[in-house]
């Protein structure tokens, strides 16, 4: 043997002679085949080597069955579901973590003792240091992921350039509140007198100004899909907000001076060139499915701020003259699907994916709020609130009813006791005093004290009940259903003042609508125009591509498309509240159009 050699690999090599000495006597030195088993050959054109040295591929995982599926136009049991995508589109990585094992430096096969003694010491001390920070890690992870409670600045919610330096980001900041600040405090206007309503004569009218619209502005609002947008009042220009599907604001004034140079050679660069000014503000958290912005309205007293619920189970004000976001009300666990103001502005009352309404009132504790299980467990997806008398509760439901509940007995209704001890009234989380579903039901069955009239009116659609809507004068209804039908109701008030329930509660108008917008796109929800001062009409989103605009009576006033514009559905709708042949609309990649008159 070499001299050469440690004592270790002397012992070793004196090992191996052994075990060969012994094969031979044995007659095993050709190994397995010795005793009859058949040696499998490599592949061709593979060497042992080259499959040894990685040539032979690990198993890959498989995409996750059923992530990524074609929508089929509609839904198998057309039923609206809850709108909780998990983000299907977004590439899973697998990751894998350091062990350990892996990263074993070599050991000197020398060591004393006390070197061993050393050496295990620092490698507990630095596989404590490694969990503690993996954990650190993951804690700061988990509160990214949670909703935040506190107040937001706009400069920590507003979206900025990375690559500005702090002067251009101040700027942009400065120039939001310019804008914003700058708004009128015109308010929605207010709806008309009991029993008031404008002649059908100014239909005619109001038709051929609308045919005149087209697509004056576009731009690409937000980053994903549009849930949910209002109009501002103000008249002079044209101030949307859309709330998107990752939680974001997009406030979008579309007319003014774009920053982008024109160019009116390149007909590439002036069909995706973006036209006014927008801004994007982050208020609800964390920038995912978890919080689709459900609702955006103007505060009915102050159009200088705007209301936002969200699937983040929360509701937010966001002013427009302190640039401060404040949370308003947040359940711990109940998904808010839609929210509607009272006239005075101070009251709301909330709808969620559990199949209850809560009444809040802002000028009490957020704890005191109230909420009535009206549903067994189908998801309420919007509530609206008579603008006229302030109790006329519409709530339409994944049940497939549509159905009149009197707030006023409502809130007669004893809620369950609860430890008054046990509420942490200084926390952000809101368990609010309950009234169940039995409760209702045989509150209802008392025939004493008008409690009958609790329910006014139900009825019963095909399918799931996507929204409903009263209009600016109180007295008519507007729901959108996934049986691909448009519904209005004409309710006099003099059919809603008697203390009891209604004798009939049929639509006058049933209009054939394709409302299968799949998994893909934005429920349609068809809104009336605010403008009391004009005939009744609403706009909606239509399969191919267009905005319908539709009178009261059912009559079309205005079937806007640009077929060499427009390649999306406009699923998201709305009218300006103040000016005839204004609208808007939002699609599923967060681009937005205004339509308007040729000015």
């Amino acid at each position: 043997m070499p001299p050469t050699l440690t004592e270790y690999e002397r012992e070793r090599q004196a090992n191996i002679e052994k075990n060969r000495a012994l094969l031979q006597e044995l007659k095993l030195e050709d190994g397995p085949s010795s005793l009859g088993f058949v040696s499998i050959n490599p592949p061709k054109g593979k060497s042992k080597a080259s499959t040894r040295d990685g040539g032979a591929k690990p198993v890959q995982p498989k995409k996750a069955a059923g992530k990524k599926r074609k929508s089929m136009g509609g839904r198998s049991n057309k039923d609206e579901d809850d709108d909780d995508d998990d983000d299907s589109e977004e590439e899973v990585i697998i990751r894998r973590m350091p062990t350990r094992r892996g990263r074993k430096s070599a050991i000197d096969p020398n060591e004393t003792p006390a070197q061993r003694a050393k050496r295990e010491k620092e490698e507990e001390a630095r596989a404590a240091r490694e969990e503690q920070e993996r954990l650190d890690a993951l804690e700061l992870a988990k509160k990214a992921s949670q909703p935040r409670h506190h107040d937001l600045e706009f400069a920590e919610i507003l979206e900025q350039d990375k690559s500005d330096d702090e002067d251009a980001k101040n700027k942009h900041r400065a120039a939001l509140m310019l804008e914003l600040g700058g708004l009128c405090n015109d308010v929605y206007p207010r709806a008309r007198a009991e029993g008031e309503r404008v002649k059908a004569t100014e239909k005619e009218r109001m038709k051929k100004e609308m045919a005149k619209m087209k697509v004056v502005a576009r731009a690409k609002v937000t980053q994903d899909r549009v849930y949910s947008m209002a109009y501002h009042p103000e008249k002079t220009k044209d101030i949307l907000f859309f709330g998107d599907k990752h939680g974001q604001l997009g406030i979008w004034d579309a007319r003014a001076p774009s920053d982008e140079p024109d160019d009116d050679d390149d007909e590439e660069a002036a069909k995706t060139k973006e036209d006014g000014k927008y801004w994007r503000l982050q208020p609800h958290w964390p920038a995912t499915s978890k919080s689709s912005i459900s609702g955006v309205k103007f505060d009915p007293v102050d159009a200088h701020s705007v209301y936002t619920s969200a699937y983040d189970c929360t509701i937010r004000r966001t002013s427009f003259t302190t640039g401060i976001s404040k949370e308003i009300f947040a359940f711990e666990e109940f998904l808010i699907s839609a929210f509607d103001f009272t006239q005075n502005g101070h009251e709301l009352w909330i709808s969620d994916t559990k199949g209850g309404v809560t009444h809040l009132d802002m000028r009490q504790d957020r704890h005191d709020a109230q909420r009535f299980q009206l549903s067994t467990k189908e998801k309420i997806g919007c509530v609206s609130l008579n603008p006229v008398d302030n109790w006329s509760l519409l709530a339409s439901c994944n049940d497939r009813t549509l159905k009149i509940w009197d707030t006023r007995k409502l809130m007669s209704m004893p809620a369950q006791e609860r430890d008054e001890d046990a509420v942490d009234r200084s926390s952000a989380l809101v368990e609010p005093y309950e009234v169940d579903h039995d409760d209702v039901t045989e509150w209802m069955k008392d025939k004493n004290d008008g409690k009958p009239a609790t329910l006014r009116g139900s009825w019963t659609h095909g399918f799931s009940v996507s929204s409903a809507y009263w209009d600016p004068s109180g007295t008519r209804i507007l729901s959108t259903c996934y049986d691909d039908h448009l519904r209005v109701w004409d309710l006099p008030r003099k059919y809603l003042l008697p203390d009891e329930p209604l004798k009939s509660f049929r639509p006058a108008v049933s209009l054939n609508h394709d409302c299968q917008t799949g998994r893909w796109l934005t429920v349609f929800k068809a809104q009336w125009s605010q403008n009391p001062d004009v005939y009744p009409y609403f706009s909606v989103g239509d399969m191919k591509h267009s905005l319908k605009i539709i009178s009261a009576d059912g009559d079309m006033m205005a079937d806007l498309k640009d077929k060499s514009k427009i390649t999306a559905v406009q699923a998201v709708t709305a009218t300006h509240p103040r000016v005839i042949g204004r609208a808007a609309s939002g699609n599923a990649s967060g681009r937005c159009v205004l339509w308007s008159v040729d000015d």
